[in-house]
């Protein structure tokens, strides 16, 4: 298909004036990316002082559902009604949830309200890029990648450091505390700098549609939890929870479809640039997060790091995304392509799943984190670069809803990876433990999903428990292998449409319905 001339008016920001929003941005952005890491830490202590132990993974889940489901709703939200109103509005939102969540008295109303901070935390994460779709051509958008990879990678580090610290000092309430002034930061900075044009135009609110996708959401997030922790992947209630999820999904194409206004438009599929872009995040985001996960938890139960040092540990990652980042970023402004990235993005993450699929219970940290330095350079050649091409590819009228798009594969690739991948190691675990000890496994190598109790156990179990779990993390890194593979395979199916600039802003910009 042919997009037609773009007739709005682009009021990019000169260089200064984008460095100080991209500030309060970031800090936004930096308060979704920071709640994801930082509560993990803190479990133990919250579950001693609040109690309801079986009810302690919805403190995590409450979170991710409200924030993955609202995240395609705050896209369209701010398409309607402008970006900066709607950004600040998130920020307040999860500031609210934060301060309640501080205050609990309960685990039942710490749930409730990090409930709340992922309602905020939804928009915060999608907005915070369509903001930065609206200030800076796509041409010049690769300079300033690197900061929000960054931001995203520092967070995976910092996550469990803070955590670890408020625990062990303050108290565990200042993990949320922590919150305030990062976002009054942002709220400030947006206030001042940002000043982007909204466009009036009719519209009518999707109610349908919405309901639609929050229920479809709960219903797939719920089954991944209960099914992988609870009840059984092929439980009656799990089953009904994906029968749900299947039934709503069809109801939402055929709802959206017809809506005036629907919250995700169908047309924009027919976008070659936009599915397959979509279709590389969610493939890459099953990988993506399992690596981040899953690489901590080898530091903490095989050898033996704390939360503290493991989050230390991280920081080649942190480096390989930078760096790559940047450099990718750079060249796609002086080039105006991005095809590539994400082909070498895969590649590289390829080889890195294949060579941390070897790590074991004597490999000494310095292999790991070069191994952790090249899976970190695969996700920075392809973070923000297919952020960017979908960005292009789209009117600036559907900048939100389509930047929101990503985000939200994304999220529910990163869930469905998650969970598979905790399966995964939760059944070769018990596998390798029964072959390792005989097929009766002693008393003490009963505590193995404890990643505190490992390091207690004497010797010669302890050993044989390492061995058991190293080689079940081996294989949850080669089950994201094949995922990579098909993006890979995706990724050379991108269409390529030279970033707009500045001075090309206003000429028609072709577009491909087809591969």
């Amino acid at each position: 298909m042919t997009q037609q001339p773009v007739t709005e008016q682009h009021d990019y920001l000169p260089h200064r004036q984008i460095m100080i929003v991209l500030t309060g941005v970031a800090a936004g952005m930096l308060l979704a990316a920071l709640d994801q890491s930082i509560v993990g830490t803190a479990l133990p202590r919250i579950v001693s002082e609040l109690g309801g132990l079986d009810k302690l993974s919805w403190v995590v889940t409450a979170y991710l559902l409200t924030s993955t489901a609202a995240t395609p709703l705050w896209g369209k939200i701010s398409d309607l009604y402008g970006r900066r109103v709607i950004f600040q509005a998130a920020i307040g939102i999860f500031l609210i949830g934060s301060v309640l969540s501080a205050l609990s008295q309960d685990i039942s109303m710490l749930i409730g309200f990090r409930a709340v901070q992922g309602l905020g935390a939804g928009g915060l994460m999608a907005l915070a890029f369509s903001i930065i779709g609206d200030v800076i051509p796509p041409r010049e958008r690769g300079r300033y990648q690197g900061y929000f990879g960054a931001v995203f990678g520092m967070s995976s580090v910092a996550g469990p450091l803070l955590g670890g610290f408020f625990t062990d000092g303050p108290g565990w309430r200042w993990i949320f505390w922590i919150n305030l002034p990062i976002g009054i930061v942002s709220l400030l900075v947006t206030s001042w700098a940002l000043r982007i044009p909204t466009v009036k135009r009719s519209h009518k609110i999707d109610y349908l549609g919405a309901a639609l996708i929050v229920a479809g959401v709960a219903c797939f997030l719920l089954y991944l939890d209960w099914a992988g922790n609870e009840m059984g992947w092929t439980a009656p209630g799990s089953l009904a929870l994906l029968f749900g999820f299947v039934a709503i999904t069809a109801l939402f194409v055929l709802v959206e479809l017809r809506a005036s206004e629907p919250i995700l438009p169908m047309r924009l599929f027919r976008n070659s640039v936009f599915s397959v872009g979509n279709a590389f995040t969610f493939l890459s985001g099953l990988a993506m997060f399992g690596g981040f996960i899953f690489l901590p938890v080898y530091l903490q139960a095989v050898q033996g790091f704390s939360p503290t040092k493991s989050g230390l540990a991280l920081l080649p990652v942190v480096a390989g995304i930078f760096s790559t980042a940047i450099s990718s970023g750079n060249i796609m402004t002086r080039t105006g392509r991005y095809k590539i990235f994400p082909i070498l993005g895969a590649a590289v993450m390829l080889v890195a799943l294949v060579l941390m699929a070897r790590i074991g219970a004597t490999t000494p940290y310095w292999q790991v984190a070069i191994y952790g330095f090249i899976f970190g350079a695969g996700l920075g050649f392809t973070m923000q670069t297919l952020v960017t091409a979908v960005q292009n590819a789209v009117d600036r009228s559907d900048m939100g809803t389509a930047t929101s798009s990503t985000t939200f594969f994304r999220a529910m690739g990163a869930a469905i990876g998650t969970a598979i991948m905790g399966a995964v190691l939760n059944n070769r675990l018990a596998t390798y433990l029964a072959e390792e000890f005989g097929g009766r496994a002693p008393t003490g190598a009963a505590d193995a999903n404890n990643v505190q109790a490992i390091q207690r156990l004497p010797e010669p179990i302890k050993s044989h428990v390492l061995d058991a779990f190293s080689r079940a993390l081996d294989a949850v890194f080669l089950t994201a292998i094949p995922f990579v593979v098909v993006a890979l395979i995706v990724a050379f199916f991108l269409k390529e449409i030279p970033l707009a600039t500045r001075a090309s802003e206003e000429e028609p910009v072709a577009m491909g319905g087809g591969l």
